[in-house]
């Protein structure tokens, strides 16, 4: 069975990429080649394809960067999706901690109302670090609303903001004011992986998701991902979370890599649906 924790539903409320994102599709070219026809797809067309890829359950997620980027997927749309297919998806909210305030109350909106099960946050979007005070309204009402706290923990290739925004140092932080609030650190911390598995090592309410990286890159010795599969295989094997990444790279193609790559049986099962169904009080 396989989870895959960074899906992106080709549907219209969920097309609406900042333009940054054309220096990612310059280095995921020829991939993704589902979506050029993505004005056709369907609600769904997604699921039927879900099924084709063999994927068991997608984690989707609403994005809200309208103050620094003007672009925003309603918690609604995501809300809406999920509510037709609940044993398919799995939503996770966006707000925009710019709005204050009113990003709290979207938030508790979100998760108590819609059912959304944690928020999505992406440092680069908003051009300020994961442990700048501006978050910790949204910090400190997931934690107390038992939610998810998703943000981006690796290089990113908006070339118009600093590359270590969303270095995984600054995840430390906030899981050190925040010790009973659940992470996850999403992509695997290049070029600053084992940085990534010390702050999860440090904190047992930190996961780590794959997404948006071959899986295939992490079995090789010189690709900077030795700490993940050393410590991923052992005292983090149970807080290793796959994500593709789709459209960027494909779904099914990612989990058969996780299959081949040096772990034990069960770890590999772990990674790729137990570790995830756990972080959503699926099992």
């Amino acid at each position: 069975m396989v989870i895959d924790y960074s899906v992106t539903p080709p549907t219209k409320e969920f097309l609406v990429n900042p333009d940054y994102l054309k220096d990612y599709q310059k280095i995921y070219r020829g991939r993704g080649q589902e979506l050029m026809k993505q004005e056709e797809w369907t609600a769904e067309m997604f699921i039927d394809f879900l099924e084709k890829e063999e994927i068991d359950i997608a984690v989707i997620k609403a994005r809200d960067i309208e103050t620094t980027l003007k672009r925003k997927i309603p918690n609604e749309a995501c809300a809406e999706l999920v509510k037709k297919y609940p044993k398919k998806l799995i939503g996770m909210a966006g707000v925009d901690p710019f709005k204050g305030k009113a990003a709290v109350q979207e938030l508790e909106y979100a998760i108590k109302d819609l059912g959304l099960k944690g928020v999505n946050l992406w440092p680069y979007e908003y051009n300020i670090y994961a442990h700048d005070r501006t978050y910790y309204p949204i910090y400190e009402k997931c934690q107390e609303l038992g939610a998810i706290v998703s943000i981006e923990t690796s290089i990113h290739f908006n070339r118009a903001v600093r590359m270590d925004l969303c270095r995984p140092l600054y995840l430390d932080y906030v899981a050190v004011d925040f010790p009973n609030l659940t992470l996850v650190g999403s992509t695997p911390g290049w070029p600053w992986v084992a940085e990534l598995m010390g702050v999860a090592w440090r904190h047992p309410k930190v996961y780590i998701a794959t997404s948006v990286v071959r899986p295939k890159h992490f079995g090789n010795p010189i690709s900077g991902y030795e700490t993940l599969i050393q410590f991923g295989n052992t005292i983090l094997q149970d807080r290793i979370i796959y994500g593709s990444g789709w459209p960027a790279l494909p779904m099914k193609r990612g989990a058969e890599e996780i299959r081949v790559l040096p772990l034990k049986e069960d770890v590999k099962a772990k990674w790729l649906y137990h570790n995830a169904a756990k972080l959503f009080g699926l099992e």
